[in-house]
């Protein structure tokens, strides 16, 4: 990280022991940062962000008299802090990796953890992973979405889909997608998936979005069989969707009126939650897969995909959770779940997927431990239809 990239920076260390704030202000001040706060704690930096503005990164440590980082992280929240966090502690690096955790599902921007004494080294690699600027200071005003303004999206056929290559690890050959539900709004711009796939389920209307998406998926993929590409096209569906016994017929008729084949068809199962009833979804997975469509466990290791699903379900493919590929080569835990999870796929005969893949170092070590299939940023992010044959032939070169 250059000086000058320090330097464009707003800092706030936070922490309650005054040789760490000072140590951490000094190799920041040392790199080029001209403007770096101090506060002894969460109270003393909630009231420093209230009075003088929101830095672009926040360090701060966990463990501290009174109000903990945990809860200041809470606060933050509250703020819509929308800046880069450093986590600093001598505490357990599982602790840390909770921590983060905990910060990331708050929509919050953790750049990782630090632990004690804190190296230069590895500050200024940390801090360098941040794109933040002054920006980061407004609030990020949170996206809702009315279950009204969903039904006429759909009704108006303004859901569309873009794809993200899946390639082989072995080959780098591109052999399917994975369709991704888009809806650019005129007037917000675009919303996030999982707001209004939420709205969705809560509302009913989740049976709808997934024939919107699967009908487009099913149109395009048919259109690049018919071009000489021939992919397999996954697409996601909830358990909300397997309730109804007509989705059988739903699937099998779409797929055969676009004139895809039936396997080159997968399903991504995702759980959001727990079923009362697994009898209907298991006939309708069964029969699908009697039909030649391919089934994938989605988000393996998260939420409600687990070890019992596996078991009950005939599944084809298993995908792992971002969760354990991006950056498992420097986190224990992560890299212990993603080494048990290919192995546990490889043993039952299915397919292994590693989702989130964004850096060299992910390629090889997903490469490392036998992965067959890779996506994510690394490769390519979700592309609209028509932008595919270009990044193919530039991927076909690299």
């Amino acid at each position: 990280m250059t000086v000058s990239s320090i330097s464009r920076h707003r800092y706030l260390v936070v922490d309650d022991e005054e040789f760490i704030r000072a140590l951490v202000a000094r190799i920041l001040e040392t790199s080029g940062a001209t403007d770096v706060r101090k506060a002894s704690g969460g109270a003393e930096a909630l009231g420093s962000i209230d009075a003088e503005g929101a830095p672009d990164i926040i360090l701060c440590d966990l463990n501290m008299p009174g109000m903990d980082g945990i809860e200041f992280l809470r606060h933050l929240v509250e703020r819509n802090y929308g800046g880069g966090i450093a986590l600093i502690s001598g505490e357990d690096k599982r602790i840390l990796e909770t921590a983060q955790q905990l910060g990331r599902a708050q929509n919050l921007n953790i750049l990782g953890f630090l632990s004690k004494p804190v190296d230069a080294a590895q500050l200024a690699e940390l801090i360098g992973r941040s794109e933040v600027g002054p920006e980061s200071r407004r609030s990020r005003p949170g996206v809702s979405v009315k279950a009204s303004e969903l039904r006429a999206a759909l009704a108006e056929d303004r859901i569309a889909v873009h794809f993200q290559p899946k390639v082989a690890v072995a080959t780098r050959e591109l052999v399917g997608v994975e369709t991704l539900a888009r809806w650019h709004d005129p007037e917000r711009g675009f919303i996030p998936p999982d707001v209004f796939v939420a709205v969705a389920e809560a509302n009913g209307l989740i049976d709808a979005l997934t024939e919107r998406v699967f009908s487009l998926a099913m149109r395009q993929g048919a259109a690049w069989r018919a071009a000489g590409l021939d992919l397999k096209v996954a697409v996601n569906v909830s358990m909300d969707n397997l309730n109804r016994l007509e989705f059988v017929d739903f699937a099998v008729g779409t797929i055969r009126e676009a004139g895809m084949d039936p396997h080159q068809v997968v399903l991504e199962v995702t759980e959001t939650r727990l079923i009362a009833n697994v009898v209907v979804p298991l006939e309708i997975l069964t029969r699908l897969r009697l039909k030649g469509i391919a089934l994938s466990i989605d988000d393996f290791g998260t939420g409600h995909s687990s070890l019992e699903q596996l078991k009950r379900i005939p599944f084809t493919e298993l995908k792992i959770d971002r969760a354990f590929v991006n950056g498992a080569q420097h986190n224990e835990t992560a890299r212990s779940i993603l080494e048990s999870s290919v192995v546990l796929a490889q043993r039952l005969g299915m397919t292994v997927v590693a989702e989130g893949v964004e850096t060299e170092e992910d390629w090889d070590l997903v490469a490392s431990l036998g992965v067959d299939l890779v996506q994510g940023y690394f490769v390519s992010r979700p592309l609209p239809p028509d932008d595919l044959p270009a990044w193919l032939a530039g991927w076909t070169q690299a």
